[in-house]
């Protein structure tokens, strides 16, 4: 599906955008057949096939909750966007930064970017093992194309990034992993109940759970870590890479901030339709700027630039949305969130997934 030309007419007609357009079709996530949830096929050795992770795994506890349904890709964006590789990749290759370069932008652009992202992803987590295969040799073909010379212009130590070859490639995918883990812990309601902790051995068994999905997206095995206190040795490892950096979002043609440059392009393109592209992203994401951060961990917290005030009032912060965070986790909210942000295959996972880890744990 096109979704970012304008209607036919003059070359400067405004981008209209509509219900239709913003909902988007199965094409919008698909990237190549059906889809194949986990359980629904049949390994090379005749066992059941239940994907990377599977029925009765801490992974999909965590994964399968209504507060990851709503809250995957801000959890996401405020951990990635801590790592400069990712943050230098989307500044100079991503369709969005190319398209505020060229003067075409709309939030349109950033809502379908956001959009398409929890639902590309399910396949790996949810799907079988063929289909995880299939979604992660595309998107590993794809960013292919993201790689450069520089991360930060101000810091030549860290040199280049490549987002297909593996430190980057791993840490884009234990960056996604270990944000839902956050968001589980700090936001997932239970009923009546309120957001708890794993236990020590399920936050190992999480990180344990991680390797088949790192060695899908081709990370280093003498890197792969197999419990919490080697995942945060390996964040120690590349504290350099982490950070809040403006000479990292700084646009290495245009020297503007690629967040101020987006705002800018957005703001001359504007059409009143596009409020249905701002409304959504607001209640999905820009509402939650001061919950995501809150729900780092300290180290992470430090690196974004946060005062020891502020992380300090993490909790209460929490605190003070508690309406809002239950509110969103709704089941009428939760299903018209998934639909919109993980697609027609997503739901079909996400449903297919739950009740398989549903049986299996009333039988385990």
């Amino acid at each position: 599906m096109t979704t970012t030309l304008p209607p036919a007419g003059a070359a400067n007609a405004p981008f209209v955008l509509t219900e239709e357009l913003l909902r988007g079709d199965v094409s919008r996530w698909r990237r190549f057949g059906e889809v194949v949830p986990a359980g629904n096929s049949v390994a090379a050795d005749g066992s059941v096939d239940h994907g990377l992770f599977g029925p009765g795994s801490v992974t999909w506890k965590v994964v399968l909750h209504p507060a990851i349904i709503v809250f995957e890709s801000p959890a996401q964006a405020v951990l990635q966007f801590l790592y400069k590789p990712i943050t230098a990749g989307i500044r100079d290759a991503d369709p969005i930064s190319r398209r505020a370069r060229s003067g075409k932008f709309t939030w349109f652009d950033f809502f379908e970017r956001f959009q398409r992202n929890s639902g590309m992803h399910a396949p790996m987590w949810l799907g079988d093992t063929e289909t995880a295969t299939r979604m992660a040799t595309h998107l590993h073909r794809i960013h292919g194309h993201v790689q450069g010379p520089v991360i930060d212009p101000d810091d030549s130590s860290l040199g280049g990034y490549a987002a297909a070859e593996p430190r980057d490639a791993m840490w884009a995918a234990i960056t996604e992993m270990h944000a839902m883990l956050l968001a589980y812990e700090n936001l997932a309601w239970h009923g009546d109940e309120p957001p708890r902790p794993l236990t020590p051995e399920e936050r190992d068994q999480y990180v344990a759970e991680m390797a088949p999905y790192l060695r899908l997206v081709g990370a280093e095995e003498s890197e792969i870590p197999h419990s919490m206190a080697e995942l945060d040795a390996l964040y120690e490892n590349y504290a350099p890479y982490f950070g809040h950096r403006e000479s990292v979002f700084r646009d290495l043609e245009t020297g503007v901030n690629m967040m101020v440059q987006y705002r800018q392009v957005a703001e001359k393109n504007w059409h009143p339709s596009h409020a249905l592209a701002t409304d959504v992203l607001a209640e999905t994401y820009n509402d939650w700027h001061d919950v995501m951060p809150a729900i780092l961990p300290e180290r992470l917290q430090l690196a974004a630039g946060r005062n020891p005030e502020q992380i300090r009032a993490s909790e209460d912060t929490i605190r003070a949305r508690e309406g809002d965070i239950r509110a969103i986790q709704s089941p009428e909210n939760e299903a018209r969130i998934m639909k919109l942000l993980w697609g027609p295959d997503g739901v079909d996972l996400i449903t297919s997934a739950r009740q398989l880890d549903e049986r299996f744990r009333a039988t385990a």
